[in-house]
């Protein structure tokens, strides 16, 4: 079954996407209706009481990067 990682997201949940990924100690302060937009998608979740990021983030944040580059270069 292939699986489609094309979401349609708004640059602050792409921006919040990007920085999930750091260690939680050094996350910047993000707005908590990104975060739901993004845990609703499955993209990120709460771990204690900190937002992370999930498998199927990490795989829509590497797809995605590949397709904002594209936007940047047209």
């Amino acid at each position: 079954m292939n699986e489609e990682f094309d979401y349609d997201l708004t640059p602050s949940q792409w921006e919040a996407l990007k920085a999930l990924r750091t260690p939680q100690s050094k996350l910047p302060r993000m707005s908590r209706y990104t975060i739901d937009g993004l845990i609703a998608l499955g993209l990120a979740d709460i771990n204690g009481d900190t937002p992370a990021i999930t498998a199927k983030g990490r795989k829509v944040l590497i797809r995605g990067s590949s397709l904002l580059l594209q936007d940047l270069a047209a």
